[in-house]
């Protein structure tokens, strides 16, 4: 159930009036959370406003009247357009700053989820429409205990299926048999079934070529796995337990005996960048700092920058990791947005700078937790690309 006296606090803190929650066939998936709903029917549109000061109110159809039942607050009915405008006026009654899931020329996509045509509604209410980006981390980014629990057993999991992924492929190799990038790719699959792991989507198995794509999706005619080919590792998942969370990682490994300098050289401008930004958070936190995820983005991207590799950093430096792998909170990002939202204590984000060559890319990511006093890294590091068949 959703805390209402904490969300009228952080309300009263950000001067804003009411936070106005709307749906229809459960487009926003961030309310559902939130607001603590199970499976109700959503065909027609309902609101629920929680105010800074005063009682909830709802808004919702004749016919699915009872979709708010589990949420306090008084009932407005509409069946008409006309008794939906009406009602939605009074339901917004003394209230002039609204916070809704909408952004600013959707800056933060990743909750800007209500339709322009509501917001206009809304506006025509002559209501001022804010954006609940910041709302939306505190509420549904930061961690449990539980959760970071799940997280870090994810964790020891995932790491150790990663190093015997490597180890299969070496194996392969030495023993001149064949294994393709999808092969290894369902191998890792087969494991996070063993033992009792869940995940979105396949991980990324990818050799040459194909590690310079950053969302490379092997195929069943992929390419075999070779002596000499450089090979990267992206894999995400989370247990079994309620409201787990996800933990999400890449490491790169080289079938040979001693890596390539020219393979070596761009990871060690990649390890850089990616400590840069480490270095950045943990010591804005320790010192109390406030830090906003472009601000980490960009400290990343200088380092690669400087090393003259700036064109081929053509993803975000991280994103928040949630429930889903790609959670609601601050992201790592000044390139495809510019997320100026806070990296406050509970939430965990990857860092995960990289560099995508034509020939190769190599990223190394890592996930970072942040506290009341410190962030820290939740799994292992890694420090030289893997010689694997050394």
């Amino acid at each position: 159930m959703v805390s209402i006296r904490a969300i009228q606090q952080e309300l009263r803190a950000a001067k804003m009036d009411a936070w106005l929650f709307y749906d229809i066939l459960h487009r926003d998936p961030l309310a559902y959370r939130i607001l603590g709903l199970g499976e109700v029917m959503a065909k027609r549109r309902w609101f629920y406003l929680l105010r800074a000061r005063g009682a909830p109110r709802k808004l919702v159809h004749r016919i699915e009247a009872g979709t708010l039942d589990g949420l306090p607050g008084s009932k407005i009915l509409y069946a008409s357009q006309q008794e939906l405008t009406a009602g939605l006026k009074k339901l917004l009654a003394g209230v002039r700053t609204v916070a809704m899931q909408y952004s600013p020329n959707n800056s933060i996509p990743y909750v800007s989820l209500v339709d322009a045509g509501t917001v206009e509604l809304v506006r025509g209410l002559r209501k001022k429409v804010v954006s609940s980006a910041d709302l939306v981390q505190l509420f549904e980014a930061r961690w449990t205990p539980e959760q970071l629990a799940a997280h870090l057993e994810a964790g020891e999991k995932i790491d150790q299926i990663t190093q015997r992924a490597f180890q299969r492929a070496a194996e392969h190799v030495r023993e001149h048999r064949t294994l393709t990038e999808y092969e290894l790719q369902q191998w890792i699959l087969e494991q996070f079934r063993a033992h009792g792991l869940l995940t979105d989507d396949a991980p990324i198995v990818a050799v040459g070529p194909n590690s310079g794509n950053p969302h490379y999706e092997p195929k069943q005619a992929s390419p075999a796995i070779r002596e000499g080919d450089l090979l990267l590792l992206d894999i995400w998942g989370k247990t079994r337990a309620p409201q787990s969370v996800y933990y999400d990682i890449t490491w790169v490994g080289y079938l040979g005996r001693t890596v390539p300098e020219k393979y070596a050289a761009v990871f060690r401008v990649v390890r850089e960048a990616r400590d840069a930004a480490l270095a950045f958070v943990r010591d804005a936190v320790r010192a109390g700092r406030r830090v906003q995820g472009w601000q980490v983005d960009r400290a990343a991207r200088e380092v690669i920058r400087r090393a003259g590799y700036g064109k081929y950093f053509v993803h975000r430096t991280g994103h928040n990791i949630g429930q889903e792998v790609h959670g609601a909170g601050a992201n790592l990002d000044d390139l495809e947005t510019h997320d100026t939202r806070a990296l406050v204590p509970g939430l965990c984000f990857s860092v995960e700078p990289g560099i995508y060559r034509r020939d190769f890319g190599i990223r190394s990511e890592v996930n970072v937790y942040v506290d009341k006093r410190d962030a820290r890294v939740t799994g292992a590091v890694q420090a030289e690309i893997l010689p694997l068949l050394a």
